[in-house]
Formats: structure tokens, sequence, C-alpha cells
């Protein structure tokens, strides 16, 4: 078999992917300029009109042998989606699926989690098992926009991850200064809209930083200079301990008294897995009290004032009085302006 009969047939496979399953509601089938959107690098550095035409090919192709079929919507333009699914015409295909899922099972929901057992039954099972239009996972908090990346930054950090070697960098700082620095990649983290390298900067072997990448200007691997690991590093560790957060990652004490939506909520989710719950007496305006071993963190800090008066923080002292501080700094916000008026009259 040729290169090019090689090449054609993977892209085929990565194309048929792509398709729903035949019970896929028409609306929900892409067209093909959704699939040359996800798929168009396998179709080369070509103009957008040949690529488009190899993949009307590659389309028809798959239509000829029988593999997928348009999904009749009334209109254009043209939908796609599987014919008959493989997986009801063979019963070993489909047991060998059922236990790959139950593989991810054991091994996500133990530690809880979830979210990479969704993932993973995107993108990792045969076909995939659910597709997008029957599994979404959505944020529980304001989605920000992403940053804008230079594509150029992103194709070097992750060339650098994953050799892993040196990354020369122009990067500028929050002060707007500029400065070209090569670091060391240990490992990548997307922090809400936010992406963050985490490495040795030049010679040093402490500490590991983290570099957002939107502030690099420019990047270049430096494939012939291997990248230099942090002893002792763990990613895992580093999250938890709140660093991805720009947090001390300083244990506390916690203690909270709570009501209103938060009582169901941490029943059921956790702050953390030796979270200790207590009913509070009967003439408490609060329905629990918890406590908590966990880092203190500016998500922590964002969290519990988002909380607004469903929560009180009993300990530790120093976290009750920033909450005291914080807020009395937002309720100044709303006061009427004849108080501010004559709050500054009697100053």
């Amino acid at each position: 078999m040729s290169a090019t009969s090689h090449d054609r047939i993977q892209r085929l496979q990565r194309l048929e992917s792509l398709i729903p399953r035949a019970a896929t509601a028409p609306a929900h089938c892409p067209d093909s300029a959704r699939l040359l959107e996800v798929l168009g690098s396998a179709y080369g550095e070509a103009g957008e009109t040949a690529r488009r035409r190899a993949l009307q090919r590659d389309l028809a192709e798959l239509i000829r042998q029988g593999r997928i079929e348009t999904a009749s919507t009334g209109s254009r333009p043209l939908r796609y989606r599987r014919c008959a699914d493989a997986l009801d015409d063979d019963p070993l295909l489909w047991q060998y699926t059922l236990q790959q899922v139950r593989d991810l099972i054991r091994d996500t929901v133990p530690s809880r989690r979830l979210d990479r057992l969704w993932q993973r039954l995107l993108n990792e099972i045969e076909g995939p098992l659910i597709d997008e239009q029957r599994l979404r996972i959505v944020p529980d908090t304001l989605r920000l926009q992403p940053v804008e990346l230079y594509p150029e930054v992103l194709q070097a950090v992750i060339l650098a991850v994953a050799q892993p070697c040196a990354l020369r960098l122009l990067y500028a700082k929050s002060t707007g200064e500029r400065n070209e620095v090569v670091v060391h990649p240990q490992a990548l983290v997307q922090r809400g809209p936010i992406t963050y390298l985490f490495a040795l900067k030049e010679a040093e072997s402490a500490p590991v930083r983290l570099y957002a990448l939107h502030r690099m200007i420019r990047a270049e691997a430096l494939t012939n200079e291997p990248a230099r690991a942090a002893l002792g590093f763990d990613l895992d560790q580093a999250i938890a301990e709140g660093k991805v957060d720009f947090g001390q990652g300083r244990m506390i004490e916690l203690e909270l008294r709570v009501r209103g939506y938060l009582v169901p909520l941490l029943s059921v989710c956790p702050l953390c897995p030796d979270q200790q719950l207590e009913d509070e007496p009967e003439t408490s305006p609060f329905r629990l009290r918890v406590s908590a071993r966990l880092p203190s963190t500016g998500q922590l800090l964002r969290w519990l004032l988002g909380a607004g008066d469903n929560l009180e923080v009993v300990a530790p002292a120093e976290l009750r009085q920033v909450m005291l501080a914080q807020s009395a700094k937002v309720a100044a916000l709303y006061r009427p302006q004849e108080q501010v008026d004559a709050q500054r009259d009697q100053g």
C-alpha cells in the first residue's frame, strides 16, 4: 500500500469518527463546513477550495462504502450521519466497548474525577460511544471568553512540552516590560479561560514558575536543548496546593456555618475528602457546621464571597477578618448617596 493510500485510509477513519451515529437527529448532524473546520489540517496546506473538494471526495467515498449517509433536513447544506451502527451488528465489539466503559468508571469514580470520565468517553471510546450532541460539560461559574494567543507561540509551547525541550520566550510582564528568557517546561494547565506553563527559569533549579501563554509575544522550541526536570515536581500536587491560583498553598482548618443552597451542595460535593458536617442547633440561623482542611487560595476566597449570606466563616480568625473587610468594602459600594454624603460631612 502506498503512503498516499495509507494516509487517505487514516483520514477516512478520522472523518468517520467525527460523524454521529445513525439515530442522531438531522439537526445535530454536521455539514461539510463544520467537518472541514475540525479536520482541516488533515487536508494539508492547500487553499480552502481545494481542501473542501478533497473533503467532498472523502464524504462521497464513505457514502459509496455504505459507512455514512446524508441526513435529510429539507434544506441545504447537506448533513451527514453514519449508516447502521456497526456496534449493533457485532456483539463482540459491543462487549469490548462496554468493558472499556467499565474500566473508565473503575478508574475515575473512586477519585471523583467525573470530568475526566466524560472527556474520555467523548474522545477515547471507539466511535465515540457518546458524542457532543448527547453529552456536554457545562461550567458552574461564569464562562469568560478565552484569551487570544499567537498560533506560532502555542505550537512552540506544545512542542517544547511534548519533547520536552527548552523554550526561548519573549515575555511581556503585567507592567508592560518585555524580557527574553529561556525556560524549561514542566507542564501545561488551563485555569478558566487562561492557559499557563509551569517551567523552570534559565539555570534555576527552583522554584517552578507560572508563565501565562497570552503574555508570550514570541516562542521558539530549542529542540537541541533537552528541558531540565524540576526535582519533585508533581502537577496534581501543585494544583492541590493552590499554586495555579497564585495562592501560598498554606493549609488551613476551615470552619463554616452554612444554609440555603449550600446545605444540599456540600452534603454531596464535599470541599475535601475528610470534610465533616454537624447539624447546627435549632435556634441557629444556619443549618450545618462544616469543617474542612484545604489550601488557602484566591479561588477559595472568591467562592466564600460568592456564597453571600448563605455562609459564615467561623475559623480561622484571619480569614474571618478578611471576609469582614471584603464584605464591608462591597457594602460600601451600594450605600445610598445621602449616607455617603452624611458620613463625609461628619468626617
